[in-house]
């Protein structure tokens, strides 16, 4: 990895950490940041990791200390791929690749109409369009609209309805974006009207992420670049 990508994948790490640690305050948990992960002592919202590593080479038994490593349902996001916590019970869930893209504005224009949420009523349109009847539309709660850090990005038909959207978390150097979606068409849909809003907002920043499988390649496609692996680790 060169050192470019290196300092990439430490800032969408960090990045990404932090839109964790949010996520995680709205739903009444607090983490602490250290040198080498940001971690949870409680268990984190769904589809939140307890713990995020923010530098390689991470010390395992140190990181699986500060989290509740025992009970099934913990997990770690091991943001350089180079931990092994099989002994310690976890399984891979998955591996994926962080993903950048330079500040620019993206070619084309979106077919809808994007904005940021800015209230509880909106939020919860734009939770439920996200979950699609799953039933995690609670997961988003109105408390992350007070955070200045996160931006809920919602696209919108001629009649106002979301039918697609994602997550912009602004950190120093770069823009993290998460929760991508569209009802029709998948994340490749949403990506035209994230980039441009996006740009929008943050001209001068970087976007980063971390997507895998299909929807790795439709970020690719709209000018990302995959410059580091990361694997997701569970408890069973």
């Amino acid at each position: 990895m060169t050192t470019t990508k290196r300092f990439l994948v430490e800032a969408a790490a960090r990045n990404n950490a932090e839109w964790c640690a949010v996520m995680s305050r709205t739903h009444g948990v607090r983490g602490t940041f250290g040198r080498e992960a940001w971690t949870a002592a409680v268990r984190t919202p769904p589809y939140y990791p307890d713990a995020v590593t923010l530098a390689p080479e991470s010390d395992a038994a140190g990181l699986l200390a500060r989290i509740d490593a025992e009970a099934p349902g913990a997990s770690v996001k091991d943001s350089f791929a180079d931990l092994d916590l099989t002994p310690a019970g976890f399984r891979v869930l998955c591996d994926a690749r962080w993903i950048h893209r330079p500040a620019g504005a993206p070619a084309g224009a979106p077919e809808l109409a994007w904005d940021v949420v800015r209230a509880p009523g909106a939020l919860r349109a734009w939770a439920l369009a996200w979950d699609g009847g799953a039933g995690d539309a609670d997961l988003f709660r109105p408390e992350l609209l007070d955070d200045p850090a996160t931006f809920v990005l919602a696209g919108r038909t001629a009649d106002g309805r979301v039918t697609a959207g994602a997550v912009a978390s602004r950190s120093e150097r770069v823009l993290g974006i998460s929760n991508v979606f569209a009802s029709d068409g998948g994340a490749a849909a949403a990506w035209p009207g994230v980039l441009h809003t996006a740009h929008r907002l943050f001209p001068g920043l970087p976007v980063v992420g971390y997507e895998h499988g299909e929807d790795l390649a439709a970020a690719v496609r709209h000018g990302f670049e995959a410059i580091g692996p990361l694997r997701i680790w569970l408890r069973s």
